[in-house]
């Protein structure tokens, strides 16, 4: 059996995950909530446990929260006999995620596209545009066919 790590260690882990979350665009506290439910045995915590994990107030973790139930990276719940609300990270979470940024991905060609019909697909701005656009339908495609495979190996 795997030694478990200390508090400390945890709390270095999940600032570090939050950090390399941060860096992608996730604001940086729903990213420090995500990695302190990650590493909870359960993975469910209420905004209480969650303050107390991240030494930040009830505030900035209702904040996270919402931003996270939002996207539903993830859930709420009431468990029996508790009058507390617990917060539960979605179990394909990181695949979702991705599907977020592969949706964007869609939004940053067709826009892309509309800019090299606007400037015109002979000028050196539609061509950079087309060139933009062509990139994102790619990128777009594969990721989407890498989710679908992932989904397909792992389903819930």
């Amino acid at each position: 059996m795997a030694p478990q790590p200390s508090p400390q260690e945890t709390s270095q882990f999940v600032e570090r995950f939050a950090g390399v979350l941060a860096n992608s665009g996730v604001p940086t506290m729903s990213a420090r909530v995500m990695g302190a439910m990650l590493v909870s045995p359960t993975g469910t915590m209420t905004a209480a446990e969650l303050a107390e994990s991240l030494k930040i107030s009830q505030p900035a973790v209702s904040g996270a929260v919402r931003q996270l139930l939002q996207v539903s990276f993830i859930s709420r719940e009431r468990l029996p006999g508790s009058r507390k609300d617990h917060y539960r990270i979605r179990d394909d979470v990181f695949a979702a995620i991705l599907e977020r940024r592969n949706q964007m991905l869609g939004e940053w060609e067709s826009t892309s596209r509309s800019g090299a019909e606007l400037f015109g697909p002979d000028t050196t701005v539609g061509r950079r545009l087309t060139e933009a656009a062509d990139f994102f339908a790619f990128i777009h495609e594969d990721m989407d066919l890498m989710i679908k495979g992932w989904r397909a190996e792992h389903p819930r």
